[in-house]
């Protein structure tokens, strides 16, 4: 149960995320901006793929790299899931806190207002929180060597990414995104 769940979040994560750009589209707002400033962004998506193969293969019994695990523990596979379930909650929330304002990438083009609302009063990040979340729990579940590696170089890559919002927020928003960051911790 504990498998099927971690895997299904990655399908949940995916659909959410498109759905609300494909919403955005219908209003004319284009919420895909992966990549435009950084060519070298389009590294990630192969390494994503092999991920979600991983996760898909633990969780299915399909051939994998590594069947080594650290542990066994299935109540570490709940905790696991309550992650997985919680970085579901958290991006719900802040699909719906940001509105039309929604963008994956950094958009330079047709910024929005600065949203500081909703879960975004808690975290100025709260995306990164839960795909954060998601990875932990991944991990939980299936706790081998490849997703360890995947969970610190997705912290890493989810913190690289927020220092580059932070600059353009600081320079497209100036003293109200300064404001914003005083009162609101930069993650959790």
């Amino acid at each position: 149960m504990q498998r099927y769940f971690a895997a299904v979040t990655i399908l949940l994560l995916i659909c959410m995320v498109l759905i609300r750009t494909q919403m955005l589209g219908r209003k004319g707002i284009r919420a895909i901006n992966f990549g435009k400033l950084d060519k070298r962004d389009f590294i990630i998506p192969p390494f994503a793929l092999f991920y979600f193969y991983l996760v898909f293969a633990n969780a299915l019994a399909l051939p994998s790299v590594s069947s080594q695990k650290f542990f066994t523990s299935d109540a570490v596979s709940w905790i696991g899931d309550f992650f997985c379930l919680a970085g579901l909650v958290v991006l719900l929330f802040s699909l719906i806190s940001f509105g039309k304002s929604f963008r994956v990438g950094i958009d330079t083009q047709q910024p929005d207002k600065l949203v500081t609302s909703g879960i975004f009063a808690l975290s100025r990040n709260p995306i990164y929180v839960a795909f954060g979340f998601v990875l932990i729990g991944q991990f939980l579940v299936f706790p081998n060597w490849i997703l360890l590696i995947y969970l610190c170089g997705g912290i890493l890559l989810f913190h690289r990414q927020v220092l580059r919002e932070e600059q353009f927020l600081r320079e497209r928003y100036g003293s109200e995104y300064f404001e914003y960051r005083r009162r609101v911790r930069r993650y959790f």
